[in-house]
């Protein structure tokens, strides 16, 4: 009896799977080696043309970035204020978190524009106040801060990003054996410049930040003024070329990059040159700050007075900022 029932459900079932085989062939071929009967989601216009726009969106990942420098809701502003602050103390910890961000988005450069942002904002309130404390008028102020973001941030950093990203993918990069299947790795152009405004903060803080508390001293003469400015031009360079190095240091498929240590000798080899330059013309006063700052006029009776645009030597008017 109880043979019977089974035998009587496999009958069953496979009439059931007989008619749903007909069933199939009546509605057509089957897609891919699934059926074709509403199970998976058909193809529309709509969804080809997502497909084709996140196709473009993983080719051109700098205009996405561009358009994303405007939406600052989007942008992770806490985050990047903790990479300034490590920048400066432990900048070693910053990179750490760039191979995580390469094992989760895949890609070394950023995706958040906020640090460039930031830097440009910080960058314009630094300049304003110099232009402030040096009498500066409005125009000149606009085409001064306009200098510092545009020029000396920016196109700066493009030329030497440009470079570093050249060097490190064109003589930097290990070279795989004839036999294998490793994968090719290439520096992105993008996060060269990532490494440029990551070792760029430093630099600011000290030269742009510290400097300015420090103007009224380091402008005076003395031998101990030249020392200390030349030693806070010395650090801040050598500060930007060892954050620049670390950056190149973390990918792994570069070597020889203590490459980008070299231009720290050459800076600490310049740097009694500069102590002598600053010290044996103390009469000259036409000292550059951060190279856009305008002349200046020191008194050798009043002091320093940074609201003449003066630069003197030998107590005659040699020149004016125009």
């Amino acid at each position: 009896m109880t043979s019977s029932i089974a035998n009587l459900n496999s009958i069953v079932s496979i009439e059931k799977d007989l008619g749903s085989l007909k069933a199939r062939e009546r509605r057509g071929p089957s897609l891919g080696g699934f059926p074709s009967d509403g199970m998976l989601p058909t193809t529309s216009k709509g969804s080809a043309k997502g497909a084709r726009s996140s196709g473009y969106r993983s080719y051109s990942f700098l205009p996405q970035y561009l358009r994303r420098i405007v939406k600052w809701r989007q942008m992770d502003i806490e985050y990047t204020f903790w990479q300034m602050l490590h920048l400066c103390i432990s900048p070693k910890i910053v990179y750490q978190h760039t191979k995580y961000h390469k094992q989760t988005k895949n890609q070394w450069a950023r995706d958040d524009p906020a640090f460039v942002v930031i830097c440009c904002l910080l960058l314009a309130v630094a300049a304003g106040a110099f232009c402030a404390a040096y009498g500066s008028s409005p125009a000149q102020a606009a085409v001064t801060i306009v200098s510092v973001v545009f020029v000396d941030f920016l196109l700066f950093g493009i030329i030497v990003a440009t470079a570093c990203w050249f060097l490190a993918n064109q003589y930097l990069r290990e070279e795989a054996a004839a036999h294998t299947h490793v994968v090719e790795q290439r520096v992105e152009w993008l996060y060269a410049f990532d490494v440029h405004c990551n070792s760029y903060f430093p630099l600011f803080v000290q030269l742009y930040v510290v400097q300015y508390f420090l103007s009224p001293l380091l402008l005076a003469h003395g031998f101990l003024p030249a020392l200390l400015s030349s030693a806070l031009y010395a650090a801040a360079l050598s500060h930007y070329h060892y954050v620049n190095f670390l950056g190149y240091d973390v990918l792994p498929f570069l070597e020889r990059t203590t490459f980008f240590l070299y231009p720290i000798g050459a800076i600490w080899l310049a740097f009694p040159i500069g102590i002598c330059a600053h010290w044996l013309q103390p009469d000259t006063v036409c000292h550059e700050l951060l190279l856009w700052l305008k002349p200046h006029r020191l008194d050798k009776q009043s002091g320093f007075v940074p609201k003449r645009s003066q630069c003197w030597k030998n107590n005659q008017l040699v020149g004016r900022w125009n």
